[in-house]
């Protein structure tokens, strides 16, 4: 899980003034894009830790690639966050942070930001 708020927050002041929602959007299959504390970084390997053993790496599955667990992860957390803007500083709460989530890397990714 990596903290990509201050990416995010950098991309939003150069798209467009005046905007009152930002999205962030993940466009794969196997990472995705969550808001959650980022005051104690044990929040995030705890949330790893639990979603391995929910969702282990090997399971039986038969998706050819070997990355189904990849696949399921990335389809419970999601590909997408919606935050409030204001004056054009993001409005996340005092220990929240925009975290993309690798689940099949690393790889190449992006996140794709859109103002409105």
């Amino acid at each position: 899980m990596i903290d990509i708020s201050a990416e995010v927050q950098c991309a939003l002041e150069q798209e467009k003034a005046g905007a009152s929602l930002c999205m962030v959007f993940v466009p794969h299959t196997t990472a995705a894009v969550t808001i959650n504390e980022n005051a104690d970084p044990s929040v995030r390997a705890d949330i790893l830790a639990e979603l391995n053993k929910v969702i282990p790496f090997d399971d039986g599955y038969t998706h050819g690639e070997g990355n189904s667990a990849a696949h399921v992860k990335a389809s419970l957390v999601g590909s997408s966050v919606s935050v409030p803007v204001e004056e054009g500083r993001l409005c996340l709460g005092t220990w929240q942070a925009i975290y993309f989530c690798e689940f099949d890397g690393p790889r190449q990714r992006q996140a794709w930001i859109q103002a409105q």
